[in-house]
């Protein structure tokens, strides 16, 4: 658990307000939800542009699903989650990629797993799912979740 950093100036936008005014607990929570990732244990709080997870999940799949949902949100630029108890922790780091111009999930795929495992991008979709609905819509600044290669 720890605190995940995010790009403050993209992401999907919530509520009312500026660019730069981060939403509502209320906003998160209910786009969090609206994803029924299993995440209704959670409780999201704001400080600043931070939002901050508490609560319990059911395993470690939700539980990065749940930081790239909140972060991935205009106004937010970090995500704590030193509150969140994982009741089925998988050994191993959560591992995030922020996308770069040019980056496709092919490309994202080679940098993470090597050369020649671009055809492993699908395992990327389907970790980022249903936050990601098209491989093809990806943009600069957002963060995806790298699932270990199997």
């Amino acid at each position: 658990m720890g605190l995940f950093s995010f790009v403050k100036s993209v992401g999907k936008k919530l509520g009312i307000g500026s660019d730069e005014t981060p939403p509502s607990a209320d906003d998160l929570k209910k786009e969090l939800d609206s994803f029924d990732l299993g995440s209704e244990n959670l409780v999201v709080e704001v400080d600043g542009d931070t939002a901050v997870i508490k609560g319990d999940v059911a395993d470690q799949s939700i539980f990065e699903k749940a930081i790239v949902a909140v972060g991935n949100t205009l106004g937010i630029s970090n995500v704590e989650t030193g509150g969140v108890k994982v009741a089925n922790a998988e050994a191993g780091d959560v591992v995030l990629h922020e996308v770069k111009e040019g980056d496709n999930l092919w490309k994202i795929a080679v940098a993470n797993y090597g050369k020649d495992n671009g055809g492993k991008y699908p395992m990327i979709f389907e970790a980022n799912k249903p936050m990601l609905e098209d491989p093809d819509l990806i943009y600069p600044g957002q963060m995806l979740r790298i699932p270990p290669l199997v």
